[in-house]
């Protein structure tokens, strides 16, 4: 099986490549942006940015399965002018470019890695996001992906290309950057942090899970047509999370009890508003379906994701 894996250098792409290029059967290509980056492994092309007139056509030449992964990423403090047409530019027409070139080329599965924004920024305790909920995307990012899994859908019934989605919440791992990685340092270097009295839940996803779920919907044919959910299978608070990274780390969790409503009014007049919202509110996802239908489960457990990514601290 030939397959190409777009944003083959990224977080997600490039583990998800690493996997492939030593899995029996399955010969692994994949795109980047840059000529100097395609020049660290012979079976990368670069492609320039993803965009709606990207041409793929020498790369899917003889490909059963595409994995896109290569988006533009959510990022704090956007600079973009208008940051949803920046997305929808990138995420949703040069994705469909994409698909479009992919079809007519014979590809036969398309899977798509999205977001769990789709579904929305926050769930009550207690009330996970389901795969097949209603999506409530609210920002840019968010909104750039749903439209594309939209656009997707029309057109694999166009064309009959089977598509799959896949819906992660926050992935970690080795090398993983932004919040997640600073709260690692701030851990590795034994300073106090004001998060030992949040009571939420937050759904995680180790990259290596990730990985595994992607490599089962390469073939599995209850995949086609599908969305999915993705999580370690066990939802932890802030605090819980913080603990455990801390073990992992081989560091206690120096954690200050300090009210979550003084620290979402702190990060507020501080302009760190979002930050402080995503430490203390819920964000969980049931992956019943995803267990169910494909037969799947995380193949590492959250402390042993830990583990693995606490490796990476640098």
């Amino acid at each position: 099986m030939k397959v190409l894996v777009t944003g083959a250098n990224g977080f997600v792409g490039n583990a998800l490549w690493r996997r492939l290029a030593v899995a029996p059967g399955i010969q692994a290509t994949g795109s980047v942006r840059t000529p100097e980056v395609a020049r660290l492994q012979p079976l990368w092309s670069a492609v320039g940015e993803l965009t709606p007139a990207t041409d793929w056509a020498a790369l899917i030449t003889g490909v059963e399965v595409v994995v896109h992964t290569a988006a533009r990423v959510h990022v704090l403090d956007d600079t973009a002018a208008d940051p949803l047409a920046e997305f929808q530019r990138v995420n949703v027409e040069g994705t469909l470019q994409l698909a479009r070139q992919a079809s007519v080329a014979g590809v036969r599965r398309f899977i798509f890695v999205s977001s769990v924004k789709v579904n929305g920024e926050s769930t009550s305790r207690g009330q996970p996001f389901h795969a097949d909920d209603q999506p409530a995307p609210l920002d840019a990012y968010g909104v750039s992906k749903h439209e594309a899994e939209q656009a997707l859908r029309e057109l694999a019934l166009q064309t009959g290309m089977e598509l799959v989605i896949v819906r992660p919440p926050l992935v970690y791992g080795p090398g993983v950057k932004a919040n997640f990685a600073a709260m690692m340092r701030w851990l590795e270097r034994g300073m106090p942090l004001p998060l030992g009295a949040v009571d939420n839940r937050r759904s995680l996803v180790a990259i290596d899970n990730l990985v595994d779920l992607l490599v089962t919907c390469l073939r599995h044919p209850a995949a086609a047509g599908q969305t999915f959910l993705v999580s370690d299978g066990e939802d932890v608070s802030t605090t819980q999370l913080l603990r455990r990274m801390g073990a992992a780390l081989g560091r206690p969790a120096r954690l200050l009890p300090v009210p979550p409503s003084w620290l979402e009014w702190s990060a507020a007049r501080l302009g760190k508003g979002d930050v402080a919202r995503r430490l203390c509110g819920s964000l969980q996802v049931d992956i019943t379906k995803t267990r169910d239908l494909l037969g799947w489960r995380p193949p590492l457990s959250l402390d042993q994701g830990l583990k693995k990514a606490a490796g990476g601290v640098a």
